[in-house]
Order: C-alpha cells, then sequence, then structure tokens
C-alpha cells in the first residue's frame, strides 16, 4: 500500500466520531452505516440535520440514502472507477486544494494524466451510475474543506482492495481532506476490539504498534523486549493459513474468537482445509460451526467476565470491567494464553491485563502515556506518549510522518470473477442489523430469531418476473463453488442482475457462494463480488 493509504495502515479513523456532527460533507462508500455502526450513523444523521450533505455510494438502496444528497447506486466492484471520475471532475472544475498539493504532495501531475482517463461518461458506462449524479457528489465534495470519507468492507474484500483504499485516500489528499477537525478517512472497523487486536499486533507481518517484523533494528528491540530471539520472516495471513492447510503444509491451527466455517469465502474448501489439519484447537465462548471440527475446545470467558481494554475504531482505548463470573470452567484469554505458553516453555508472567497494555506501552509509544488509571472513567486515543498527554482526537494536524504524501495512481479492473449465460447474476453480500457476524452470539437470542432469524436472497422486481419468482418462495443460489436453498425477497433495493445475501446465517450459508480470489497484497478474499445462478423451484425439481 502506498500513499495516504501507507499512513493510516493501521485501518483506525484519521478523526473522531464527535466530529462527524463538525462536518459539511460525508461521503460513504461500501458502508452500510445504519444496520453495520448505527452509532455512527446516528451522528451522521445529527449532522444532516445540522446541514451537512451526505454522498452514499453502494450497490444497494442501504437506509443512509434516505438522508443523502445524492445516491450513487453503483454495480459491485467498480469503487476505482467511480473514485478516479469523482477526482476527474473535481481537478477538471479547479475544485482541488491547490496550496496542500504544493506544500504537502508530491506526484500530482503524474496522477492527473491517469485520472484524465476517468471522465463522467466512461464511468458511467462501468459503474452504472448517471454521469449527472458522479459530477453532483464530486461538486459537493469537492467544494468543502470539512469533509469525510467513511468506508468499510465494501471497499476492502475485492481482489482490488488495496487499490480501493489508495483510491480514497487520492481523493482525501487531492482535496486536503486530512490532517484537520471534521474531515479525514475513516474506515469503521467491524467489531469492537479489531482496533486493539491490530495494534497488539494480531497480524502476521508485524510487531505491536505495526512495526514490520523484517527491519532489523525493529527484530533487535523486540528481541531485548521479549528475551527471545525472533523470526524476520512475515507469517500467514488468515486465508493463507486455511490455504496452506487445504494443502497438507499447515499441520496445527489455533482459532481464537473466530467461526471461519461461516466467515470464510468458498466454505467447502474452508472445510476440507479444517479436516486436512493433524491438531485444531478452538478457543471460543461458544460451540460454534468451526469448534465442532476441533480437536480441542477451549471454553473462553466473554468480554463481560474479564478485566482489560477494547480500543474501538476512533482509537480509543477503553476500560472494560468484569461483571459476571465465567460460567463453569471458561476461563479468560490471558490466563489461557499464558498457561499454554509455560507448558511450551516461555512463562509469561503478567499478574494482570494491567500489566498487559505497560509492556505495549513500554514497546510501541503511541501508547506510552495511556493507563489503567488515567482511563478509569473515559478512555484516551492514541497516539499518546506520555502521562501529561491528552490523547489524539484527529491524526496529523503537525503535518506527515513518513514527508510528502504521494499521489499514487490505480486503475480499475473487473472483479476476477464476472458473469456468463451459465452464471448471469453478480451476488453481493454484507450484514443486516439485527444479526451480528456469524450468528455465533446473536442466533442464540430468542427475540432477534423470532425478528431476523431466517436467511434470504434480495433480488430485483423485475428479475423475479423474469424467472416466475414469488416473494418468499424457496430458490436455488449457485456457484462455481456450491449451492444453497434460500428464500427470495423481492425489493427494488437491488438493482437487475445483482443479488444480495447476509452472511450470518448457517443454514444458507452465503461464503458457500462466494470466491476465494485474493488481493494479491494483503490477501482479502473477493467477498462482495461473485458469479452466481437463481434457478427457480419448479425449474429445480424438474431438474434443471
Amino acid at each position: 500500500m502506498a500513499g495516504l493509504a501507507s499512513i493510516f495502515g493501521s485501518g483506525a479513523m484519521t478523526n473522531s466520531i464527535r466530529e462527524i456532527e463538525g462536518m459539511e460533507v460525508i461521503f460513504i462508500i461500501g458502508s452500510n452505516t445504519k444496520e453495520t455502526h448505527p452509532v455512527i450513523a446516528n451522528r451522521m444523521i445529527k449532522a444532516c440535520r445540522k446541514g451537512a450533505r451526505i454522498i452514499v455510494a453502494d450497490p444497494r438502496k442501504i437506509p443512509m440514502v434516505k438522508f443523502a444528497d445524492v445516491f450513487l447506486k453503483m454495480k459491485p466492484g467498480t469503487d476505482i472507477a467511480l473514485l478516479n471520475s469523482i477526482s476527474h471532475v473535481i481537478v477538471k472544475e479547479d475544485l482541488h486544494n491547490k496550496e496542500f498539493i504544493r506544500t504537502t504532495t508530491s506526484g500530482f501531475e503524474e496522477w492527473k494524466k491517469v485520472i484524465e482517463e476517468y471522465s463522467p461518461e466512461t464511468a458511467e458506462k462501468i459503474t452504472g451510475i448517471p454521469k449527472d449524479d458522479i459530477v453532483k457528489a464530486a461538486r459537493l465534495y469537492g467544494a468543502s474543506r470539512k469533509a469525510g470519507i467513511f468506508y468499510t468492507m465494501g471497499i476492502t474484500q475485492h481482489t482490488c482492495g488495496t487499490d480501493n483504499v489508495i483510491a480514497v485516500a487520492n481523493l482525501a489528499t487531492l482535496t486536503g481532506n486530512i490532517g484537520r477537525e471534521s474531515t479525514g478517512v475513516n474506515p469503521l472497523r467491524g467489531q469492537n476490539n479489531v482496533q486493539g487486536a491490530s495494534d497488539a499486533a494480531c497480524l502476521p507481518n508485524v510487531y505491536p504498534g505495526y512495526q514490520k517484523v523484517d527491519v532489523p533494528e525493529i527484530q533487535a528491540r523486540f528481541e531485548k523486549a521479549w528475551g527471545v530471539p525472533l523470526s524476520p520472516l512475515p507469517g500467514l495471513t488468515t486465508t493463507e493459513m486455511i490455504n496452506s492447510a487445504a494443502e497438507g503444509k499447515l499441520k496445527a491451527l489455533y482459532i481464537m474468537g473466530e467461526n471461519p466455517l461461516i466467515t470464510d469465502p468458498n466454505t467447502h474448501h474452508t472445510i476440507k482445509a479444517l479436516e486436512q489439519l493433524e491438531l485444531l484447537v478452538v478457543q471460543d465462548i461458544f460451540l460454534t460451526e468451526t469448534a465442532r471440527y476441533a480437536d480441542v475446545v477451549l471454553p473462553a470467558a466473554c468480554s463481560f467476565e474479564k478485566d482489560g481494554t477494547f480500543t474501538n475504531t476512533e482509537r480509543k482505548v477503553q476500560r472494560v470491567r468484569k461483571a459476571v463470573r465465567p460460567p463453569g470452567e471458561a476461563r479468560d484469554d490471558l490466563s489461557i494464553i499464558q498457561d499454554i505458553s509455560k507448558r511450551f516453555g516461555y512463562p509469561m508472567d503478567y499478574a494482570s491485563p494491567e500489566k498487559v497494555l505497560e509492556e505495549l506501552g513500554s514497546v510501541w509509544p503511541a501508547l506510552g502515556g495511556i493507563t489503567f488509571q488515567r482511563i478509569a472513567k473515559q478512555g484516551i486515543a492514541w497516539p499518546c506518549p506520555s502521562p501529561d498527554h491528552p490523547g489524539t482526537p484527529y491524526l496529523y494536524k503537525d503535518g506527515f510522518p513518513k514527508g510528502k504524501v504521494p499521489f499514487v495512481p490505480v486503475l480499475y479492473a473487473p472483479p476476477s470473477e464476472i458473469t456468463d449465460d451459465e452464471y448471469p447474476f453478480v451476488l453481493t453480500t454484507g450484514r443486516n442489523l439485527f444479526q451480528y457476524h456469524s450468528g455465533s452470539m446473536t442466533r442464540r437470542v430468542a427475540p432477534i430469531e423470532s425478528h431476523a432469524g431466517t436467511p434470504y436472497v434480495e433480488m430485483n422486481p423485475a428479475d423475479a418476473k423474469r424467472l416466475a419468482i414469488k416473494d418468499g418462495e424457496t430458490v436455488t443460489v449457485r456457484s462455481r463453488r456450491g449451492e444453497i436453498k434460500i428464500g427470495a425477497r423481492i425489493t427494488p433495493k437491488v438493482s437487475e442482475g445483482i443479488i444480495f445475501i447476509p452472511m450470518h446465517y448457517q443454514e444458507a450459508a452465503a461464503n458457500i457462494l462466494t470466491n476465494d480470489a485474493l488481493d494479491p497484497k494483503v490477501k482479502i478474499p473477493e467477498f462482495k463480488v461473485c458469479a452466481v445462478n437463481i434457478i427457480p423451484r419448479e425449474k429445480e425439481a424438474a431438474g434443471h
């Protein structure tokens, strides 16, 4: 990843949630914010009521469209063409921030030559968005110097996910909407402590604080801190681990708090990988679908049953306090990890989670000033390098740590799997308001299940009419990787030729269908686009 995208490579929001209410323009792309981040969506709605203009780019008519000045209903996987075209209009109409570009960036002229090819007319043919809507969105975002961009996995879960993020960063750089209050590039994290897990090095190529494992001086520093020799070789990503297990190369896997049988693409491939393993250990709060394949299950405590910290999407480190005792033999994750480490011959002697935070602060200056005492009542956003530092609501106020921000050209390329006569529909996946992730928690709640316990596929009325499918009818959705039976929900939320299935339902798991092709740079699968066919019940019964 390059340019501004590499500067916020931690994936954290550059600005705080509070600042949303001060924005003039809010650009939401690849994020069903109202259903997947409702607290943040409510801030956006408050901003709207104060006069903020909202742009929504999404393949579906998601709930935030109700508050939008411009809705860019795009074909899945065409984000780069749209973002480059918005940049094209901003430059053409002289809305770019020339002073910011002159003093703070590099590579503008070379990048400008690339986006000249992405006129609104060209982008309309690729994205399906009327060119006038692209121009309107560009004028709104380009004219404001208090504009924020918000995105989630609708941007990242593509084979071009890294380039999508770079295109977002280029747009923010073009307008100078970074490094000031109520601006920024704000990826919204999908779970309550994804940010904290990333900060603490639950990634294969970095130590805590995103310090690269293959840099000798960094390796030496951590070897001294931990008192052991360390490998300079990056490890495997989650998807690479599954592939390696399927090939028989990876022999053992230890899964904590994840349910890849539901959340990974191409479920049949995941099952094959788990069955190939010599040892599978699963540490979780419930016996998940994945845990049923485990040789050893370690019952873990949930967040209400342990002490520690969470770091949320705006980089705010917050206290978590034990409210109830864990049931049965369940134990908190830290004690389980320490016990296993000790049996491997490396004693971990942390008397409490507080000691873990102290160590993190000693090896990563951004947390150096954050202590349990300071966050007893209110969280603090990193960077917070000293005990008297107030924390950092928004990043880059004093400039960029890597010097000038380069513009980085990215080109549109179609998804790795496109439609054809055999598979004429595009499937995109996501979440809904009531269920959560793989459903391991929410699907155990009876009131939620009674309201939203049935899987469904959204399809456009014109497609349903052509295929003679009625609302509620069970259909078969088939891809090159598998098939599921699922109830049809006829709705204009999706365009013709596009269908949507939420990911939560084991009995009609969307990821049986999805494509496990990976972004070559960061190895994220292409969950958001694959080619499928829909077979009505009558044709299925007739053997078609």
